[in-house]
């Protein structure tokens, strides 16, 4: 009999220990039979799958995850149906949606964070619907739509600073409100607005305080510094040091932007090589159709001497580089987008737009004057 207890005891014991350091997320999923339901962590490299299901007529699902060393973000995934969560104890969060609504219809209980996130993205969907709405207004100049749109964004950031972000930096959705986006751009600006810099270098200070191992804090203390030294380095240059117009059909203006492993990479350094310049955004509908010249271009010639150096514009940094993982050229990211002084200089009026480089570094040719991109490329070789 007393074998017996102990038995018990050690199993007791072990379920705790098996269950400690867990969060879990539940609920249901209406009218989303047979669909698969993931759960994805929002890594600084991406999303990452944690688990999926395969939803039956109930729509209920179960997801378990181990607790990281801060708090940590998720979200549940049904096609392009998004509920963002924010996990930062063994809490057990509750949700309840309607597909194929889900990321706007659902209700989620047993954590504020989570809560607040939910009123974040219902702001954020409003704000990209009223920005929708000024752009299809043909009785709008384009001057009025630009003005419209920069009044209704700084409007959103700061109701957004007020209510959200600056009464608990330390917040996680105070953190996840400093990552929204208006279509592929960052609304909070971290790279060059004042203002912006501020708000990050609050919640960054806060993180810093209540997380100090966590690498989320670490790299929004990064994001603040490296945005301060833009801005003082703008200040110097005043953006006025290189004319555009000293860029022509030859000669070359290096560029030296971080690639997708955090290694600054230079234009000038491929001098020997012919060199397809290439600034791109990934967030484009016909990407996928240009990623697919691009591999055929570079399987072909790269052995000969071809080399791709791509300038992506996207405004989100993790989407960037889930896009670029898998690809074999060089990868760089302009923090700036389209307000980088990088698009006049090069005088890019749009994108997707390329430069063809002579192993000389000399440009010989860009999308208006070349016909066959190959054949330019196979006479450069």
């Amino acid at each position: 009999m007393i074998k017996k207890y102990v038995v018990a005891a050690v199993a007791v014991l072990s379920l705790v220990a098996c269950s400690e350091g867990k969060f879990h997320v539940e609920g249901t999923i209406e009218n989303a039979q047979d669909s698969v339901l993931y759960l994805e962590n929002i890594s600084l490299t991406g999303p990452e799958t944690v688990d999926s299901v395969k939803l039956g007529s109930s729509g209920s699902f179960s997801f378990a995850g181990q607790k990281g060393e801060g708090p940590e973000f998720y979200r549940l995934r049904i096609g392009d149906q998004i509920i963002s969560l924010s996990i930062d104890s063994t809490e057990t969060v509750t949700v309840k949606a309607k597909y194929p609504q889900m990321a706007s219809l659902y209700e989620v209980e047993g954590s504020d964070n989570c809560q607040k996130i939910k009123e974040l993205s219902l702001l954020q969907m409003d704000l990209q619907k009223r920005v929708i709405d000024i752009t299809r207004n043909e009785s709008l100049s384009n001057e009025e739509v630009d003005d419209s749109i920069l009044s209704m964004v700084n409007s959103y950031k700061n109701d957004v600073k007020t209510r959200y972000i600056f009464p608990n930096p330390a917040k996680p959705y105070a953190y996840f409100a400093l990552f929204q986006t208006l279509g592929n751009m960052l609304i909070f600006n971290p790279r060059t607005n004042r203002d912006d810099i501020k708000v990050f270098a609050a919640v960054a200070t806060s993180w810093d305080t209540y997380w100090p191992t966590a690498e989320r804090g670490a790299n929004l203390h990064n994001i603040a510094i490296e945005g301060m030294k833009n801005v003082r380095v703008a200040d110097a240059q005043n953006n006025n040091t290189i004319d555009a117009s000293k860029v022509h059909e030859a000669g070359l203006i290096d560029i030296a932007l971080q690639d997708n492993k955090g290694r600054t990479r230079h234009l000038t350094d491929l001098k020997g090589n012919v060199v397809l310049l290439d600034f791109h955004v990934f967030a484009m509908d016909e990407s996928p159709a240009r990623i697919l010249m691009l591999r055929e271009l570079y399987n072909k010639y790269h052995g000969q001497g071809l080399e791709i150096y791509q300038v992506s514009l996207d405004g989100d940094e993790h989407f960037w580089k889930q896009q670029t993982s898998a690809l074999p050229w060089i990868s760089v990211r302009e923090e700036r987008g389209v307000s980088s002084p990088i698009l006049n200089i090069y005088n890019v009026q749009a994108v997707p737009e390329f430069f063809l480089i002579d192993r000389g570094n000399n440009i010989v040719g860009r999308s208006q004057t070349i016909k066959d991109v190959e054949q330019s490329i196979k006479s450069l070789l």
